[in-house]
């Protein structure tokens, strides 16, 4: 009991919120960076393996090749923590450049790029990392259509926010409500951003997506307007410092079941669907 009080009264504390918050967002960033480069190494492995321009020998050792530097990556993704907040726009778009080379190398797709301005406004690492991901899971969600054999990428800043514009050759029947399209949406929606998907039956589909350089500013009050209860306060805090739901079935004496139950009251009350969006949120208050 006493150490539940004492957790409580450090939860409570400004100070250890801010830690708190900051040090879950580090986390979640090292552990986003982690899937991301986990996700791409075994997209490239299997381009590798389904490209029909390599026989069998040349694509093990080819997709043995690809494993290798994944595994190279992967073991040294956490330790790429951002010594600065900010990360210049040309070396984020060339941090981009190498994540999409293994994943078309072996693929008849032609992927241009269209590079951003020198003089762009660096952008937060938070958005840089963002941005790749965003971009790495468009790439993928156009190339679900084989038909498309060209796709172009285009950065650009306007001081305010970060615009990426792609477009692809094929039929034009990339449709928003895929799966594929709404996990990337998700991805934008928790950064502050927009996307808009224009498909035009044998053109091909645009995809415009606008992200925010600053986070939006909470309007004041706007976490009292959630409307939370104390319990529902405490189980996001928790969740937003990246504890799973039985950990927090531990922190709080209660169910794994009751923690569900009291999670999706959360989502609802913060209009979000995904814990992603709901530590944005919390982050933001």
């Amino acid at each position: 009991m006493l150490d539940d009080d004492v957790r409580a009264q450090d939860l409570a504390d400004p100070a250890s919120l801010r830690h708190a918050r900051t040090s879950a967002g580090e986390r979640m960033e090292v552990l986003t960076e982690l899937i991301d480069e986990y996700s791409t190494t075994l997209e490239s492995i299997l381009a590798v393996l389904r490209s029909g321009k390599v026989d069998d020998g040349a694509a093990r050792s080819a997709a043995t090749a690809v494993a290798a530097s994944g595994l190279v990556h992967l073991r040294t993704a956490s330790d790429r923590v951002r010594t600065s907040t900010e990360e210049p726009v040309t070396t984020a778009f060339e941090r981009l450049r190498e994540d999409l080379r293994p994943l078309v190398h072996y693929r008849d797709i032609d992927v241009q790029f269209v590079e951003p301005p020198e003089d762009g406004r660096p952008l937060p690492s938070e958005v840089a990392h963002g941005a790749r991901a965003v971009v790495r899971g468009s790439v993928l969600a156009l190339l679900e259509s084989p038909e498309v054999g060209r796709v172009r990428v285009q950065w650009d800043c306007d001081g305010t926010n970060l615009l990426i514009d792609m477009r692809d050759d094929g039929h034009g029947d990339i449709r928003a409500e895929s799966a594929s399209v709404q996990s990337v949406s998700q991805r934008i929606h928790a950064l502050g951003g927009r996307i808009s998907l224009t498909a035009t039956p044998g053109w091909g589909t645009e995809i415009a997506i606008v992200i925010p350089l600053d986070p939006p500013h909470a309007a004041p009050g706007s976490a009292d307007a959630w409307d939370l209860r104390p319990r529902e306060h405490d189980v996001l805090r928790r969740l937003a410092a990246g504890r799973r739901n039985r950990e927090i079935a531990a922190d709080l004496g209660i169910s794994e079941n009751t923690v569900k139950f009291h999670v999706a009251n959360v989502y609802r009350k913060l209009d979000v669907t995904s814990r992603s969006e709901a530590t944005a949120l919390f982050l933001r208050a």
